[in-house]
């Protein structure tokens, strides 16, 4: 048995020291997730579906097309040249924030967030795009600061990312979306971490950062009731208003046991769990799926961010080093939120679970994140040399 192991363990670190194990690990995992996350929207989705189009594939067939789209565009990033790149971090500020802009100008409020843009029967969410725009601007506002502590000149991390930082969650909120604002405060705050800045400043902009956020929910009283949910949303004054999703949602996770209820067999979708394709579909995967399913969508998002900040670690360019641990973050910020509310530790802020939840800006978004990082693994000498090998093999 201690050979089987210690084979096991061999086995799994050879396989790690391979220069193509992030590179695959990263593509593997992504595309099992979305896979999943297409089955579980077709099962989610059904009923609302019925509802919306007359059919129970109208939302599924969306995502998928969303799926296609995600698919091209991170092919795309993957392969494209590092100068392509650079030229987009260079004007993220700026595109970011002018896409910000749209929703408030021309923008759809849907459940009390204006930060939706419609197009046709096709609504976009500019916000999902401004997180990465903001990862690249931050990161290269900490470049700036690492060259000018080279040099010996006197610079500041935090007031180098502020301004851009502002503007951008200035804009978020203008739209009411808090959800978004928390992720977006959440990943600068966490790329200040990885950056080296003295704990005491993180501290702080934490401090300042989650007491603003505290006022902003407390001082809606739609926010605060959520705030109540938390505490029991099966409380008599709270269940049928904002402690119904919270409650559906444990109450979908509970029923699921180890092995779950079967795909598609799902009880609380039957208008009981809202949003169940979206902010809640890793409820249904605990009711369909059970205990064992909800490991492996775990497993798999545990892979992902291993493989990720590994790529982020070996890299030698600075700037690709801080944007690929920012995806990271954002990923792992994105992960927690949605999950820690669909357990009802987390008031609902209306965040999706990425590459599984509905929703095409959310997945395209997502999709030109990992081809941003496999880019980056694509330019490590060893890597680059054995898939050039592997495509003059295939002729």
């Amino acid at each position: 048995m201690m050979k089987r192991n210690n084979s096991s363990l061999h086995q799994y670190r050879s396989f790690l020291q391979k220069p193509t194990a992030d590179y695959f690990m990263i593509m593997s995992t992504v595309l099992a997730l979305a896979g999943l996350g297409l089955v579980m929207v077709l099962s989610a989705s059904s009923v609302t579906s019925l509802e919306q189009y007359g059919n129970a594939y109208g939302i599924f067939l969306r995502q998928f097309l969303f799926l296609i789209i995600g698919l091209v565009l991170a092919s795309y990033g993957a392969l494209v040249k590092v100068g392509i790149w650079d030229l987009l971090a260079r004007i993220s500020v700026f595109a970011g924030g002018a896409a910000l802009v749209l929703p408030i100008v021309i923008g759809k409020s849907i459940g009390g967030n204006k930060n939706w843009v419609g197009f046709g029967s096709f609504l976009i969410q500019p916000s999902e795009f401004a997180k990465l725009a903001l990862i690249f601007y931050i990161s290269r506002q900490l470049c700036r600061h690492q060259e000018r502590v080279e040099r010996d000149k006197s610079s500041s991390a935090f007031g180098l990312i502020i301004p851009g930082t502002a503007l951008f969650l200035g804009l978020i909120l203008a739209g009411k979306d808090l959800g978004t604002a928390t992720i977006v405060a959440g990943i600068a705050i966490a790329m200040l971490f990885v950056s080296g800045i003295d704990l005491r400043t993180i501290f702080g902009v934490f401090v300042v950062a989650f007491g603003s956020g505290l006022f902003l929910a407390i001082s809606q009283p739609s926010r605060l009731r959520r705030f109540r949910a938390v505490l029991d949303p099966f409380a008599p004054s709270v269940y049928k208003f904002a402690g119904w999703q919270p409650a559906h949602s444990l109450m979908s996770l509970a029923s699921g046991g180890v092995f779950g209820v079967g795909i598609g067999a799902s009880k609380q979708k039957w208008a009981n769990l809202s949003e169940a394709h979206t902010d809640f579909i890793f409820s249904v995967i605990g009711e369909e799926m059970g205990l064992l399913g909800t490991f492996a969508v775990i497993a798999l998002y545990s892979i992902l961010i291993f493989a990720i900040f590994r790529v982020a670690i070996s890299t030698k360019d600075s700037f690709a080093k801080y944007a690929v641990t920012g995806i990271g973050c954002w990923l792992i910020l994105q992960i927690l939120v949605n999950l820690l509310t669909d357990v009802g530790l987390v008031p609902v802020i209306g965040v999706t679970l990425p590459f599984i939840s509905y929703g095409g800006s959310s997945l395209i978004a997502n999709f030109i994140a990992i081809g941003f990082v496999l880019n980056v693994a694509r330019r490590e000498p060893e890597l680059k040399a054995i898939l050039k090998s592997r495509k003059v093999a295939r002729g």
